[in-house]
């Protein structure tokens, strides 16, 4: 491997083996007030040359002990997961979950005091690479915790970290993530459904539908986003978004079927709604009318991730295709003797150089300190693995 490849595949965190999962150096989770990273001054046409390329600095010692850890993941994923067993049912048999939730792999952004392995950015970005060997379980685990979960990480309250974080960590609970609607995607203001504080203030009755949620039909923990009534600094009352967190048990929480997709079928995508569910107002994530800044910062700590999955798809894909190339025959040559052959084969080299360059560095940066506002460069991740 090169010292780029080397490079690019390392990251800054220690690892060591536990009986029946991992133990991991895990540093604290960074709260304060963002500082906008270099995508961003960009934009606003300022250059700092000193911290356009905060790379993170591996020792060999360090880049050796990541891959001790990675190594039972990476088996498993190689040897164990039947990818084409999962396309053709729809559906991720119980036992490779099992399998996954014995891993860790539920709670791998959970800080440790919660149960989880409390993984930094840039690890989370580098088994992410692993994980998409397998488009449908990387979907799955992604929607979990890169979005399903990570709401109560990023703002939920002591007690709500303490109730429900340990069995998302596990695997016990599944988590998702409910935003869009049929009538709003992007525009995220748009959204009708509603969450209507009772008359008592104990709880809130929550109504609307939400589309498209991975994990819908398995999960049991639910981020659902809401317009409620706030009342302004001037007396005025406003539709503001709020973020709850919703229990399935909670009553008249019910799914639709799980969509028949084109590809990543193994993964659960459907419907979700809501009717008359009691929502303690204890449940509420972060402030009332405070879901929008909630949603925004749960997709921009998430997106970055998706790089390094597209990363090690297309790197498994060059594998396969070299090897079909120096075997399969044409005019008494091997395809890969061909010019043209040739080509492609450097464009796919470096495509794949350069989402992982960009999900590591965005990776890096949010390790960094001073908990930079990397928006932008995530949202720049997510732009280029989707146009691939």
């Amino acid at each position: 491997m090169s010292g780029c490849g080397l490079f690019l595949c390392s990251v800054a965190a220690r690892f060591c083996r536990a009986p029946a999962a991992f133990t991991v150096i895990r540093r604290p989770l960074l709260t304060s007030p963002p500082s906008r990273a270099f995508a961003k001054e960009l934009f606003l046409g300022k250059i700092r040359k000193k911290e356009a390329f905060p790379f993170p600095e591996v020792s060999r010692d360090e880049l050796n002990e990541i891959n001790q850890f990675l190594g039972p993941v990476e088996k498993f994923f190689t040897e164990e997961v039947d990818s084409r067993k999962i396309d053709q049912e729809g559906k991720i048999p119980d036992e490779t979950l099992e399998k996954l939730k014995s891993l860790g792999l539920f709670g791998m952004q959970v800080p440790e005091e919660y149960g989880g392995l409390g993984l930094s950015n840039t690890m989370y970005a580098r088994l992410a690479e692993v994980i998409g060997l397998d488009a449908s379980i990387a979907v799955t685990l992604a929607a979990h915790q890169s979005i399903g979960l990570k709401g109560i990480i990023l703002a939920g309250s002591k007690e709500q970290k303490a109730r429900y974080l340990p069995r998302l960590a596990s695997g016990e609970h599944v988590a998702a993530f409910c935003l869009t609607e049929p009538a709003s995607g992007s525009d995220a203001a748009s959204i009708r459904t509603r969450a209507t504080l009772s008359a008592d203030k104990s709880h809130y009755v929550l109504n609307g539908s939400k589309v498209w949620v991975t994990n819908g039909g398995l999960a049991n923990v639910f981020t659902v986003f809401a317009k409620t009534e706030v009342v302004d600094s001037d007396g005025s009352v406003k539709d503001k978004i709020t973020a709850f967190i919703v229990e399935r048990d909670f009553g008249g929480v019910t799914n639709g079927k799980a969509e028949d997709k084109m590809g990543i079928r193994g993964s659960n995508t459907c419907e979700v709604h809501f009717e008359n569910t009691r929502v303690p107002v204890e449940n509420v994530l972060g402030e009332v009318g405070g879901g929008f800044k909630v949603a925004v910062n749960i997709l921009n700590s998430g997106r970055f991730s998706m790089g390094s999955m597209v990363a090690g798809m297309l790197k498994k894909l060059i594998e396969m295709t070299a090897e079909y190339a120096c075997t399969r025959k044409q005019f008494n040559r091997n395809l890969s003797e061909f010019g043209l052959i040739q080509e492609k084969f450097a464009l796919m080299a470096q495509k794949a150089y350069v989402i992982e360059s960009m999900a590591y560095l965005t990776a890096a940066m949010l390790d960094a300190p001073g908990f930079p506002d990397c928006s932008i460069e995530a949202a720049m991740v997510k732009i280029l693995q989707k146009t691939w």
